[in-house]
């Protein structure tokens, strides 16, 4: 087996991740599939974090275009997101994965409270850990989460799953003349405003020279590939 780059990552995954093709809801064989993956860097000896989206079960925008509270709707959003990290959780236990849920928010009857020492002890034991309500606060996206919780735990790379092969610089399913980049600064990213991740979360990465790998998390050769090394995807760094 090819050395591995890295040995700590993390994963941040959308909440239309587990919609399947409707996009919304909890699919659970899209689940299934998910866990599958993460299983076999698992299996490789990498330690594995994850934090995930809600826009599968709750769109905030939604709500404030009829009026309702920024604070309100961002808290709704954090609880959609434990439901996910719940279906993902049990997903990957059926396939006989450890792992531990940790939230935000205090709920200690379906997951542990997150404390970043208890955290990295989970990841040394092997335990798959997935970090559910965001940062906590209001005003903070998931991706802001997954930059956070990646500096904390000391992950070496942030890998943001999608279901396009990098970074373009036009929609590639609209422009069929899109570039895509393989090598992207944090300026670059900010200054050309693409959608990698929000600029809070650019920010913090920049601010930790934290990398960010943008790949296809259904192209079943790419998560192995990108983790010995192999150019793959979109590197932000």
């Amino acid at each position: 087996m090819a050395e591995l780059k890295y040995k700590r990552i993390l994963l941040k995954l959308s909440g239309e991740a587990l919609g399947g093709e409707a996009g919304f809801g909890i699919n659970v064989q899209e689940a299934e599939s998910i866990a599958s993956r993460i299983k076999e860097v698992r299996g490789m000896g990498v330690d594995v974090a994850v934090v995930i989206g809600a826009g599968n079960l709750w769109r905030g925008k939604q709500g404030l275009e009829r009026g309702m509270d920024r604070s309100t709707a961002d808290y709704m959003g954090m609880l959609a997101t434990m439901m996910n990290a719940m279906a993902l959780m049990d997903a990957l236990e059926r396939q006989n994965v450890l792992t531990r849920v940790m939230s935000a928010i205090e709920m200690r009857a379906v997951a542990e409270p997150y404390i970043r020492r208890r955290a990295i002890r989970h990841l040394e034991k092997g335990r798959v850990v997935v970090f559910g309500a965001g940062t906590g606060n209001p005003f903070f996206s998931t991706d802001t989460a997954a930059a956070l919780r990646a500096t904390e735990i000391d992950a070496q790379l942030v890998i943001k799953a999608t279901k396009v092969d990098g970074v373009y610089d036009s929609d590639p399913k609209k422009n069929p003349d899109a570039k895509k980049f393989e090598r992207l600064s944090y300026i670059e990213v900010l200054n050309r405003r693409l959608e990698v991740m929000d600029s809070t979360a650019i920010s913090l990465c920049m601010e930790n020279n934290l990398p960010i790998l943008v790949l296809n998390l259904w192209d079943s050769n790419a998560l192995l590939g990108a983790l010995r090394g192999e150019a793959v995807g979109t590197l932000v760094g």
